[in-house]
């Protein structure tokens, strides 16, 4: 672990940071806040999206003073493996900065896109061996392909995560232009694979039953990508057939930038402190 910067903020730390990973084979970055007071602190893994590094989220939320009143830690890793000898694509949408969380067993991107298992693995793994977290208090949010990250990952590893939460996610990444690009790349060609990694899908086949009490979305309607990619309608109707409960607030006027993100990222850390201060 290699603290690259570190900075005083609303009475916490934030660090940048980097270690070496094994599932991706090299080099990763992130940051880290923690609160002040003493720990173990629970902790929020936070997801950013396409064309973000560990600092867009960081710099631009404004989540910490919240996360210090809170006392919850929060987490922001790399949306990718990077660097010479790492695939990549000239689109925004494919390769580094675009990882959608997915272990990738397609070439060229078998190598080092493996998201998935850096981020339920080895970031947690190395942030928990350096830092003062409670491992039984953790949960996820993202943003956009972080949504779906945080989706995604919350189903399909309920065991890790307590709480979980969303700015308009991708709700279905196989019913839209971004995922089935991304997942016909990283994934192959069989739908079947896909479906694993599609939340509204999940949520259909029973993924973490009775493991959230609630989950929070929150959608701007000014959103440019509201109904060709992200269709938050999808997952509402997978968690009402499913007996989910689903919190979808409708933010009147707002758009996918990280202004909306930060009028409501308050609410975000209070949903996950509320969650996470018990044991």
């Amino acid at each position: 672990m290699e603290i690259l910067q570190q900075h005083r903020v609303h009475g916490g730390t934030l660090s940048y940071c980097r270690h070496d990973s094994a599932a991706t084979g090299g080099p990763m970055k992130f940051s880290i806040f923690i609160p002040p007071g003493a720990g173990p602190h629970p902790l929020l893994v936070w997801l950013s999206g396409l064309t973000c590094t560990e600092e867009n989220f960081t710099t631009k939320a404004g989540a910490y003073g919240a996360a210090a009143a809170a006392g919850l830690a929060v987490l922001a890793p790399d949306t990718s493996p990077r660097g010479e000898g790492v695939a990549d694509d000239p689109a925004y949408d494919l390769g580094q900065g675009a990882g959608f969380y997915v272990d990738a067993t397609q070439g060229p991107w078998a190598p080092h896109f493996r998201m998935e298992t850096y981020v339920t693995r080895d970031l947690l793994e190395a942030v928990e061996a350096a830092f003062a977290l409670d491992p039984t208090r953790r949960g996820i949010g993202g943003h956009s392909m972080g949504g779906h990250g945080a989706l995604t990952l919350a189903l399909r590893h309920p065991d890790l995560f307590r709480s979980v939460s969303a700015f308009a996610p991708i709700v279905s990444p196989t019913q839209c232009p971004w995922g089935e690009k991304a997942f016909g790349a990283y994934l192959g060609e069989d739908r079947a694979t896909w479906a694993q990694h599609d939340a509204a899908l999940l949520i259909a086949g029973g993924a973490a039953q009775g493991r959230y009490d609630d989950i929070l979305i929150d959608q701007g309607t000014a959103d440019s990508f509201l109904d060709g990619q992200l269709k938050p309608q999808l997952f509402a109707q997978a968690c009402a057939d499913a007996g989910q409960k689903l919190t979808l607030r409708l933010q009147e006027g707002y758009d996918h930038s990280y202004f909306f993100m930060a009028s409501f990222i308050a609410d975000h850390i209070d949903w996950h402190a509320r969650r996470l201060k018990t044991a």
